[in-house]
């Protein structure tokens, strides 16, 4: 696609085909930034490329932000969860901002960003740091003592999170003293925090000169296993209450430009509390799911939108549709873990490709007969697509398949 000079030069942190695809479509000059595997297939592509190790912190690191300043970069966009940090250490050079690294840092550290959402007046629940498992073994037994539990009750869990990972990955579920002698090592420090029963949903939020200019709620069915949006209808009865939340959250975390992914939990008596919040596209394909509902909106040309500092406000009033009501029907996906411990091949369950809701799937024949054990919430084997015109109908389904095998 032919590139305006006038606008912004993106820099792409990370290696995702999709958001690489929308920006050679879309009319801004770019360079991807990802580790040197992806030369080749750049290469072969004319896709703009510039070789970095996100992995390596070293006295060399201030190198990528200069280079991109010499080569005009104006902004550039974390993709992944590692690649927030550098986005904040680039952008406070290329924008000649110092505090866009210390924002950056409250996004990567959920302990720090619990804290600096107390300070904001979001109501959060009851969190500390674990150094060891002596300290979550007494986190434990205290929310538990607070909760009036007796000798002999089931503990109530607490959820032990790594600081700076994405998502599910480092989220453990702990209930009893086993629970705790299974965390290895490597995973602490971590936060610790107390479990809220609630309707669990996560936003995603466009962000321009500090307002929101697009705000979706994803609505989890089961939390690592299945998500579809727009929301139920009865979750979007609570949309006035949860943009103030995320105006809240806007306010509190200094927030100027760009797409963030925060979670929250409704509890029965309609209080909303802060899970976390992300400043980089969400996992389980949820850019994706938008594109299929909302018909010729792309979440990664809007995220190149509200972080190009050169966008007008007029080009964010005429490119974002209105929530829900421009959606044509629901799109979710489901997440498929093995429930055999030995599987040889990929079988789909003949009532899930059936049913008029299915789609696509992007699962592949395994690899390993032998199926790993899950530590924590895991990862999953591959995605389930599905799209329909009734919400329950979907939730339903999407809740359905998590009694299914997948692989035999």
């Amino acid at each position: 696609m032919q590139k305006n000079p006038q606008k912004g030069y993106i820099a792409l942190l990370g290696w995702a085909p999709n958001a690489v695809e929308a920006a050679a479509t879309f009319d801004r000059r770019y360079v991807v930034v990802a580790p040197e595997w992806a030369a080749d297939y750049c290469e072969k592509h004319d896709i703009p490329f510039l070789p970095w190790n996100f992995e390596r912190l070293n006295e060399r690191s201030v190198e990528i932000a200069q280079t991109l300043q010499e080569m005009g970069v104006d902004v550039a966009i974390p993709l992944f969860e590692e690649t927030v940090e550098w986005a904040g250490a680039i952008n406070s050079v290329l924008l000649d901002s110092p505090r866009l690294f210390g924002q950056a840092m409250l996004m990567r550290d959920k302990s720090l960003m619990k804290r600096r959402a107390q300070l904001g007046g979001i109501r959060v629940g009851i969190f500390e740091e674990a150094h060891d498992r002596e300290d979550v073994t007494r986190f434990l037994k205290r929310v538990n003592q607070t909760l009036l539990k007796l000798d002999g009750d089931p503990n109530d869990p607490i959820h032990f999170k790594a600081f700076d990972k994405a998502g599910c990955l480092g989220h453990r579920v702990i209930r009893t003293p086993d629970d705790v002698d299974a965390i290895p090592d490597d995973e602490f420090p971590s936060l610790m925090e107390s479990h809220l029963d609630g309707w669990e949903f996560a936003v995603e939020a466009w962000v321009h000169n500090g307002k929101i200019c697009f705000m979706n709620i994803s609505e989890y069915v089961t939390l690592g296993y299945s998500v579809y949006v727009p929301a139920s209808p009865e979750l979007e009865l609570y949309r006035p209450k949860i943009e103030e939340q995320i105006n809240k959250l806007i306010k509190a975390f200094d927030i100027e430009f760009g797409m963030i992914h925060p979670e929250y939990f409704v509890t029965s008596d309609g209080e909303m509390y802060f899970g976390e919040v992300a400043y980089r596209p969400p996992g389980f394909k949820v850019f994706e799911l938008l594109e299929r509902v909302y018909p010729g909106f792309n979440a990664y040309h809007a995220s190149m939108l509200v972080f190009d500092p050169k966008t007008t406000e007029q080009e964010i009033a005429d490119y974002f549709p209105t929530p829900v009501a421009d959606a044509k029907g629901y799109a979710g996906c489901f997440g498929v873990y093995p429930r055999r411990r030995v599987v040889s091949s990929l079988a789909i369950p003949e009532e899930t490709e059936d049913h008029p809701y299915f789609e696509s799937h992007e699962l592949t024949t395994p690899l390993e007969e032998i199926v790993t054990k899950r530590t924590a919430f895991g990862t999953h084997w591959g995605l389930v697509y599905f799209v329909g015109d009734d919400a329950k109908r979907l939730h339903e389904l999407l809740k359905r398949q998590e009694d299914l095998d997948f692989y035999v």
